[in-house]
């Protein structure tokens, strides 16, 4: 399941994307537009600027922007930077512990193809795709 963090991540990065990309947008102004609180926002931003999705700048006409065209950003690169996982289950974690059960697992195969096509999914769709819907 998508959280909260990951959809205002979403809605965050379209509010960038339909902005100049050559200016800066103060976070005041997208907590605005969007509805959501600026201390969540920061919150997110600095996953964002750490995962270097996006930059800020600080000061008189500071705010953040976009690093890349919207079309260089999909949808699942920006869900992986806020979300602690996407994965559907623990076990198709890459740290994950060693589970016992993984040879003899029923639904290992199940949980694999919807991992597969949820990642397919996510990663089809770019940020320009929505931000011009």
């Amino acid at each position: 399941m998508i959280s909260t963090k990951g959809r205002y991540a979403l809605r965050l990065m379209i509010d960038l994307a339909m902005q100049d990309a050559d200016k800066y947008t103060p976070l005041k102004d997208i907590s605005k537009r969007q509805g959501i609180s600026e201390k969540y926002m920061e919150i997110i931003i600095k996953q964002l600027v750490k995962q270097k999705l996006i930059h800020g700048l600080r000061g008189k006409g500071g705010g953040y922007r976009l690093l890349r065209s919207a079309a260089d950003y999909s949808v699942g690169e920006i869900l992986e930077a806020v979300e602690e996982q996407l994965a559907p289950v623990s076990c198709l974690l890459p740290e994950a512990e060693p589970c016992d059960r993984k040879p003899i697992c029923p639904t290992i195969a199940m949980w694999k193809k919807f991992d597969t096509l949820t990642h397919e999914f996510f990663y089809g769709i770019t940020l320009a795709d929505l931000a011009e819907t």
